[in-house]
């Protein structure tokens, strides 16, 4: 016996305005055992940018994010020396000074910092003093509402219902979580835009050739962006394939695969045509740095209590573990799920994409940096809103396949008004106290009063060598420390040949050291920067305990504080 799913009990949009429901039969699906594989029903079409429910939508949730996000963005999380490595580069390409403001040596690809350069042009060249890292946070709303509308895009591709989608975009923008980390400057949060679009273009439901082309295209952009989303790219075939039109499937893989490759190849070529692709005498090279990445001292399991990872892990945690504990438990769930479930199969790449990534953060042997996280949460929020509509499918779906009304219906609202209420109750008070902490904390402080004193009380910062971290680097650029030889990037003192050789008596050539937390850290691995700190005296101090920031001049600094000789 064959029992018919209506085209209306479909986890998918809704019809409204810019709505189109072809009126085609749904297809059957074999009644009873759990061993059966549902059909998936007709999927609606929507044209987003005309249909009006989703766009309000939409709209209203994209004010409320970059509202939070926005607020307290130059005081809160405290600035970081990634943060300022990546608009140093992104100065030394508007200056046209090279790919980054020392040398290149293949760290990244300089796609992510290019992008940057662009996002911080105009207000850089109107107001230039702006150009340090607190400031130029307000480029990362423009990524933040992109990303959080291509989001919502994608879920509503891949069937969710409307209040589905605005949950996932919901999730996304606003847990404290994403809070912190989409307001700093980091290539992941570019990178993530980008696979949001190949993924949107993937799942396009007009099935053109040029989208799935396109999607290669987007996917190849966020890979240069952040070589990481390489490990994504299987989840975004999985999608592809889903959406792609079983006639012209073929055609349309192998288009995004070789616009993805064509694209991606082009970082090794220009390597090759440096002349630095391969390790020799006297220039860095592409193949040095790969083997630098992948050799680098791992920070142990992400599980095992006092390891690195073990630490950045609960940092994550600290501020939400709705998002990645439930995001995760929900996308291995869908996984398990996915011959039974529409949703699942709706879900099976952005599930795919979440287990990956989670995967690679549990290497023993692999290094975890405190971003990696920003690529997997639009993958969690989606898998959560897909669970929530799957839930809510699979209790009403029964009453409504049937067109009955009465107390069981009523009874499963219920049922689905308590547990939405419960999660409300559980999740919004700890939301509220991660964010409140974004929106009202000044964390910056020392690094503003630290960069103020440089230049005040530096009388020639032209004529003095200060080491200090990228945080503060173009700061003490803007106060009229030459870039290099004056304000010095601390790594560089001990690791670039280019700085070294202006060194020639190591710490004695330098007048000052900003002891920042990041510079006390990594001092033990680094001479020179270690021995100027042993042989230097404090002379200022901004705030208290690790988070403190010292001024230290050096025995033989040059440079008086007062008087400047």
């Amino acid at each position: 016996m064959t029992a018919t799913l209506p085209t209306a009990t479909a986890p998918g949009p809704g019809t409204g305005p810019g709505t189109e429901t072809p009126a085609v039969p749904a297809r059957p699906t074999e009644a009873g055992g759990l061993g059966r594989r549902p059909a998936a029903p007709v999927r609606p079409l929507v044209r987003f940018r005309s249909s009006r429910p989703d766009l309000l939508l939409c709209g209203a949730l994209l004010l409320v994010i970059l509202a939070v996000q926005g607020w307290n963005i130059t005081n809160f999380p405290t600035l970081s020396d990634d943060e300022g490595t990546y608009l140093a580069q992104a100065w030394a390409v508007q200056q046209g000074a090279g790919l980054a403001h020392y040398t290149y040596w293949y760290d990244h690809p300089p796609l992510g910092w290019i992008q940057v350069a662009a996002l911080t042009y105009l207000p850089s060249l109107l107001v230039p003093e702006w150009m340090t890292v607190a400031p130029m946070r307000f480029s990362m709303l423009a990524v933040s509402a992109a990303s959080s509308v291509l989001l919502y895009v994608l879920a509503r591709r891949l069937w969710l219902p409307r209040w589905a989608a605005g949950l996932a975009m919901a999730l996304f923008g606003l847990s404290p979580l994403s809070v912190v980390l989409q307001r700093e400057i980091f290539l992941d949060n570019l990178a993530v835009m980008w696979m949001l679009l190949a993924f949107c273009l993937a799942a396009s439901p007009r099935r053109h050739l040029w989208h799935h082309f396109a999607s290669g295209l987007a996917a190849a952009t966020a890979v240069l962006t952040k070589e990481t989303m390489l490990v994504v790219l299987p989840a975004l075939l999985v999608t592809m394939w889903r959406h792609s039109h079983r006639d012209t499937r073929k055609f349309a893989v192998t288009g995004a695969v070789t616009a993805c490759a064509l694209i991606g190849l082009s970082y090794p070529l220009y390597a090759l045509l440096n002349g630095e692709l391969l390790p020799g005498s006297g220039h860095v090279s592409l193949i040095d740095a790969i083997t630098y990445q992948m050799g680098r001292e791992g920070s142990g399991f992400i599980l095992t209590p006092g390891s690195g990872s073990n630490g950045v892990f609960r940092s994550w945690l600290y501020y939400d573990t709705v998002l990645p504990l439930g995001g995760l438990a929900g996308a291995v769930l869908l996984i398990v799920t996915v011959r039974w479930s529409v949703t699942a199969r709706a879900l099976a790449g952005p599930a795919l994409a979440a287990v990956i990534l989670a995967v690679v953060a549990m290497r023993p042997s692999g290094y975890l940096p405190a971003m990696y996280v920003i690529q997997a949460l639009p993958f969690f929020a989606l898998v959560l809103a897909g669970g929530a509509a799957s839930v809510t499918h699979a209790v009403l779906r029964r009453h409504r396949a049937a067109g009955r009304r009465g107390p069981g219906l009523w009874v499963r609202r219920a049922v689905l008004g308590v547990l939405a209420v419960s999660a409300a109750v559980y999740v919004l008070p700890r939301w509220y106290e991660g964010n409140r902490t974004a929106l009202t904390v000044d964390a910056n402080a020392p690094y503003r009063q630290a960069a103020a004193w440089l230049g005040r009380e530096v009388a020639d910062p032209a004529g003095t060598r200060v080491l200090l971290d990228d945080a503060l680097w173009l700061d003490a650029v803007h106060h009229g420390f030459k870039p290099g030889p004056g304000a010095i990037w601390f790594y560089k003192a001990d690791l670039d040949p280019a700085v070294t050789r202006t060194l020639p008596g190591g710490w004695r050539d330098i007048d000052y050291v900003v002891s920042s937390p990041t510079v006390r850290r990594d001092a033990a691995d680094l001479p020179t920067v270690k021995a100027a700190l042993e042989h230097s005296t404090v002379v200022a101090v901004f705030g208290s305990g690790e988070d403190r920031i010292e001024i230290r001049r050096t025995d033989t600094g040059r440079t008086d504080p007062e008087s400047g000789s």
